[in-house]
């Protein structure tokens, strides 16, 4: 497996990580262990109860709104968190983005 960090230096990719293609942000390192499991623990709720309300649309937008709030507390969406001063490209693809060279040797 290829080290994703390395190629041309490109620090600000260590708050994130690949998925099918997309850039996904890591949540906020800075927070403290209890908080940082307590807000996992209620985005784990919040995405069970997702699959629990599926037929029943205005609570499933609850239970959305729900994973959404957790995933801001967590630093994972919304405020970026890292202080490189990096834009935050978190859910497009990567293709798409500057590190398009990256992603394509990765893929070599």
């Amino acid at each position: 497996m290829k080290d994703l960090y390395p190629w041309h230096g490109i620090q600000s990719l260590r708050n994130k990580f690949l998925v099918r293609g997309r850039l996904c942000g890591k949540g906020n390192s800075a927070l403290e262990d209890e908080t940082r499991q307590r807000l996992v623990d209620e985005l784990m709720s919040a995405q069970r109860a997702i699959q629990d309300v599926s037929n029943d649309p205005a609570n499933f937008a609850q239970a959305r709104r729900r994973v959404d709030e957790s995933k801001n507390a967590l630093s994972e969406r919304d405020l970026v968190w890292w202080p490189d001063g990096e834009p935050d490209l978190n859910r497009h693809l990567v293709k798409n983005m500057p590190y398009a060279a990256w992603f394509e040797w990765l893929q070599t």
